[in-house]
């Protein structure tokens, strides 16, 4: 079976939406700082869900 499993990745909750979005390798050096899981809820903190 060719690929990897992602199943040991860290995982977080976006804070505006309320899903799980896991670690993305564009995120590795500052995973820490990373809150939202998209540009899209980024903006749109102020609003509810």
């Amino acid at each position: 079976m060719k690929g990897h499993k992602k199943n040991f990745l860290p995982e977080k909750t976006c804070p505006t939406c309320n899903r799980p979005f896991k670690w993305r390798k564009k995120w590795a050096k500052d995973w820490e700082q990373v809150r939202y899981c998209s540009q899209r809820c980024r903006s749109a903190k102020g609003d509810s869900g």
